[in-house]
């Protein structure tokens, strides 16, 4: 076989140069042929015959070096040239057709030295072909024309924002370079456009905010801001890299919101508070989406939205008082259902508010609590709102309250009270107000619906727990058992001829602990009414030997007929009432002592159903002298001439303030409570400091009340003089558990 001939560097390179020089005249359009399968064989085979001849034949380091150089002679006497007389987007159009022609370039170049690639650059752990012929274009041409470049991109970035059409396509195609150029490295790009392009985009959107800032309303500011956003956004999925839009968006909100935040927000006649007045809930959802995004943006909103409902709400606090001074207007207790119903009203608007326009956010949450806190808890015409909302209950629960409204509507009103009621501190005083109104409802059967009284009480409960509601769900199940045992004591009578009580008579029986204390007196019952007691008395004993019954007379009501000159009218009174008219069977004339030495009550008693006898709207006493007020003096008469249209009628007693009962009752319960938390604590702590101890116990107290300190302080000194505790001998702050 014949040696294969050498073929030395010069000849080989002049063959190979042929082929160099054709890929160039394709490149730059000239008339020329694509490269046959024959010819592309030829020139890989030339370039594997010279890196395969043996030593010193071997010119795989010289082809290596001759591949880089013919990147180099083409770009310095073709591309730059070119590329140097163009100016701005001609120049990038350029840029982009140069690009393009030199990655073809060396992709047919690569083909064609594919041998080097495989052996000779693999063991000496040189650059890749491909990566040289990038890094020819990078040192020669790019960092020559990247400052032009991206000064020539940001300007016409900078012409679309003002309104002007631009090629985004050659946007694109260039910033590709940017990023391409870093081969898998964004430190180009970064580094060589984007520090730029935002630092452009800062000054850009300052100059813009700083006028409009000036001349714009609130909600049109808003809505350039979001456009201007949205538009940036556009431009990262246009023909910026995915990486800037974080940076890029940050700079924008930096620019037209942070800055001017505060100015805007509060804008006099078209800021936050105007919108939330004039109800612009599209524009206030704008402004939730805006500022969102940007790092503790939602905070100056929310903290004007609380400042807002606490103004609403203060404002509210205020009318009810100037109406409540005014005698004119006020008509009794309707004014504080109003006001309640107007809390109601509030919350529910800006509740909506919360869900619609700020996302549902938590923060919004807090500010609206917070806010509805602090005039939720103030005095109302000189009543708690603790009190104000037992009473609303009271009205919606009860027959015939102001309240005319549909299940539906209960119902829904129910769950809005026991959402208002989250918001008062004292909610151990609307539980004892309640339970006041509630016993009323129940003992003088005024309650509308057993449904709606159990449905709030399930509502009171997974609000405020268990124990808040265990007396009132125990008052509603002794009615219960009440009406039961009623129906035995009938079946008693029916099956006890001798146990006759003359009258009809109808007891309902209480258990102490559930019901609130009332006072009970040694009334002397007149001889109607005793026979009737001794009966219960003796079927009660039947039942159950092991339980005491305390009789609360003031509670009781009776039916008698007043057998008048004209007609006999039935009068519905209370049994103190019933008992006094009775003694005038006996009686034409009886003076005030007489008629309390009879009775046996005390002077408050008896002042109150005197009044309610001889000097209220029905008077079935003539009372002497003839004033409006009940006197030791005073004597009384049956009024024979009395007459009324109606057939029945009912004697109210004066209503009773029983308001300072349940303060008093209240704090006497606080009291307990404190003691028993403060125990509690020290038995599982041993010794604590006095501060710790302080705060631990208005932790534990604030979901029903929120205790006061000099409280706490009063009784941590009666424990210590109960010796339930003791100060520290040498820290006097330190105070330890006696077991």
């Amino acid at each position: 076989m014949n040696q294969q001939k050498i073929i030395e560097l010069e000849t080989g390179w002049e063959f190979m140069q042929i082929g160099v020089t054709k890929l160039k005249r394709i490149l730059e359009g000239l008339p020329e042929s694509q490269f046959s399968s024959e010819e592309h064989m030829m020139l890989y085979t030339t370039i594997y015959n010279m890196c395969t001849q043996k030593p010193p034949h071997d010119y795989s380091q010289q082809l290596y070096d001759k591949y880089k150089e013919a990147f180099e002679e083409h770009i310095n006497s073709t591309v730059l040239p070119s590329l140097r007389e163009k100016h701005d987007e001609f120049m990038l159009r350029e840029l982009v057709r140069r690009w393009a022609n030199n990655k073809v370039m060396v992709r047919w170049l690569s083909r064609f030295f594919h041998y080097l690639d495989r052996y000779f650059i693999a063991r000496r752990s040189l650059p890749a072909l491909k990566e040289v012929g990038l890094t020819c274009f990078r040192d020669l041409v790019y960092q020559e024309l990247k400052g032009a470049a991206r000064d020539a991109v940001i300007r016409l970035i900078d012409q679309e924002r003002e309104g002007e059409q631009i090629d985004r396509a050659l946007l694109k195609n260039v910033l590709d370079i940017f990023v391409e150029i870093g081969i898998e490295n964004m430190e180009y790009y970064e580094r060589d456009f984007e520090d730029d392009l935002l630092k452009d985009s800062s000054a850009y959107y300052s100059r813009k905010a700083s006028n409009w800032i000036v001349e714009d309303s609130c909600p049109d500011y808003m809505l350039k801001a979001e456009e201007c956003l949205k538009k940036e956004r556009d431009r990262v999925s246009n023909y910026l890299h995915l990486e800037s839009e974080l940076k890029l968006v940050e700079k924008v909100q930096n620019e037209l919101l942070v800055v001017y935040s505060t100015q805007l927000l509060e804008k006099e006649h078209s800021g936050c508070r105007a919108l939330l007045r004039d109800d612009k809930v599209e524009d206030l959802s704008r402004m939730y989406r805006l500022f969102c995004k940007i790092p503790k943006g939602l905070d100056p909103v929310a903290n004007i939205f609380k400042q807002h409902v606490t103004a609403e709400g203060t404002a509210l606090v205020q009318q009810a008082e100037d109406t409540a001074s005014n005698k004119a207007e006020h008509t009794g207790g309707s004014q504080e259902q109003v006001f309640v119903r107007k809390v109601i009203e509030l919350h529910d608007k800006y509740m909506a508010c919360v869900n619609d326009c700020f996302g549902n956010h938590s923060l919004f949450h807090k500010a609206l609590k917070e806010a509805f806190e602090v005039f939720c808890n103030k005095q109302v015409a000189g009543s708690s709102s603790a009190e104000l909302l037992a009473s609303f209950c009271d009205n919606i629960l009860k027959k015939g309250g102001n309240e005319k409204l549909s299940d539906e509507a209960i119902e829904d009103t129910i769950d809005k009270v026991v959402k208002l009621l989250a918001y008062i501190s004292d909610k151990d005083l609307f539980a004892e107000f309640y339970r006041k109104k509630l016993s009323r409802r129940l003992l003088f059967d005024k309650s509308a619906s057993d449904d709606h009284e159990r449905l709030i009480l399930t509502k009171l409960k997974q609000q405020c727990g268990g124990q808040f509601t265990s007396k009132m769900e125990g008052m509603v199940t002794d009615l219960t058992l009440a009406r039961e045992n009623q129906n035995y004591f009938e079946e008693y009578l029916g099956n006890n001829p001798n146990a006759n009580p003359g009258i009809d008579l109808t007891v309902t029986v209480l258990t102490t602990g559930f019901w609130p204390s009332y006072k009970s007196s040694d009334l002397c019952l007149p001889a109607e009414m005793v026979k009737c007691v001794e009966v219960f008395k003796e079927f009660y004993q039947t039942k159950t030997k092991h339980r005491k019954l305390t009789w609360i007379y003031s509670l009781g009501t009776c039916n008698i007929n007043g057998k008048f000159e004209q007609k006999t009218i039935e009068l519905i009174v209370g049994t103190y009432q019933a008992a006094a008219l009775l003694l005038f069977n006996a009686s034409d004339r009886l003076s005030y002592s007489e008629i309390k030495t009879q009775l046996n009550l005390a002077d408050d008693d008896l002042v109150r159903l005197l009044q309610s006898l001889s000097c209220a709207k029905y008077k079935i006493l003539v009372k002497e002298p003839n004033t409006k007020i009940v006197g030791p003096n005073d004597s009384f008469q049956f009024n024979s001439k009395f007459t009324d249209k109606m057939r029945r009628i009912r004697i109210p007693l004066p209503p009773v303030d029983e308001r300072k009962k349940v303060v008093e009752d209240v704090d006497k319960d606080r009291r307990y409570a404190i003691d028993a938390s403060i125990v509690r604590i020290m038995k599982s702590r041993k010794a604590l400091g006095h501060q710790q101890l302080v705060m631990e116990c208005v932790e534990q107290l604030s979901r029903m009340f929120k205790p006061d300190f000099k409280a706490i302080k009063k009784r941590i000194e009666d424990l210590i003089t109960r010796d339930y505790l003791e100060r520290d001998k040498e820290n006097p702050n330190l105070f330890r558990y006696l077991a």
